[in-house]
């Protein structure tokens, strides 16, 4: 058995979510796959996969396997990229986690640039909504945390920005404006369940004041539709359904032309910050530099972009 071919149709399998999806993606015939597979867990001693008629899921000794893997191809990609990098332009795969809402807006606006900068580097972008967990499994990994955030990474911080509540003129005509937090009980909330989740919010919206005088204020509010799609909430409230919570710097476009509205300006949601995370090994391989600093130095034209403002 060739045991690292037979890790990496492992890890593709995963990726792919199946045994013949990965054989088409290595080119290979799905009994092929499989047997490798199969090989290695008899090496191994120990079971990898639960296979379903539908898909596979990973056992608790899959996952703990799979994580040391992927380590050990990232090592072996790297060894190869640096001794290429003596001879040629750096080559390889950059492995990317990104939660969809900065993989659209953010990541998606640099890829021709890069591309054109480095034309045999491959980005390779997976996203999660729940990134946190999943550092070492990536060269970076974006992660969007609020402000107290106190984490044990290895981190460089990209930009801040605000969450602000947002609705549409045409739904504010027709439900009237807030004019304090607690007004906004009587309105429809078009909930981010991601973010829910993660703060524990359920239906409660609580917001913060701009006058530090002022004590924060917790809404109950009747939700009218639960999303983890950023896209879908932002369609929904400009669609005139109700209020939901958005980073400013997404909302800002909609805000200039007047197709949103900022609800309780004296308010916000909350204060964020954007990171591009480092796994725990100690070595940083080349093409994960060259692409922290392509995005470092893309932030300010990215932001202003987003923005709707030009750059000379």
């Amino acid at each position: 058995m060739d045991r690292l071919q037979a890790m990496k149709v492992f890890a593709r399998v995963v990726d792919e979510g199946g045994f013949a999806s990965a054989a088409r993606a290595l080119d290979m015939s799905p009994p092929v796959v499989t047997r490798m597979v199969a090989d290695l867990e008899r090496h191994l001693g120990t079971r990898l996969l639960q296979r379903t008629t539908r898909k596979v899921a990973l056992t608790d000794a899959g996952q703990a396997y799979l994580l040391r893997v992927r380590s050990i191809l990232f090592e072996i990609e790297d060894a190869e990229a640096s001794a290429a990098a003596s001879t040629r332009d750096l080559q390889g795969v950059v492995h990317v986690l990104a939660p969809p809402v900065l993989a659209t807006y953010f990541l998606a606006p640099l890829v021709a640039s890069w591309r054109a900068r480095y034309p045999r580097l491959l980005l390779d972008v997976a996203t999660d909504n729940f990134v946190s967990a999943r550092v070492d499994e990536f060269d970076v990994t974006f992660m969007v945390v609020p402000e107290d955030y106190d984490g044990n990474i290895v981190a460089r911080t990209l930009f801040q920005g605000e969450a602000i509540v947002v609705a549409s003129p045409d739904y504010l005509r027709r439900m009237g404006l807030p004019l304090q937090p607690q007004d906004l009980t009587r309105h429809a909330f078009l909930r981010d369940s991601a973010q829910a989740v993660r703060a524990q919010a359920g239906r409660r919206l609580c917001l913060q004041p701009l006058d530090s005088s002022l004590a924060a204020q917790e809404v109950d509010m009747p939700v009218a539709l639960q999303a983890e799609s950023t896209e879908m909430l932002l369609r929904a409230a400009l669609d005139g359904v109700g209020v939901t919570v958005t980073a400013r710097l997404l909302a800002q476009p909609f805000l200039a032309t007047g197709a949103l509205v900022h609800v309780l300006p004296e308010w916000i949601y909350s204060r964020y910050t954007v990171y591009a995370a480092l796994p725990t090994r100690r070595m940083v391989p080349a093409r994960t530099r060259v692409f922290l600093d392509f995005v470092t130095e893309q932030v300010p034209q990215a932001v202003a972009l987003q923005q709707g403002v030009g750059t000379s």
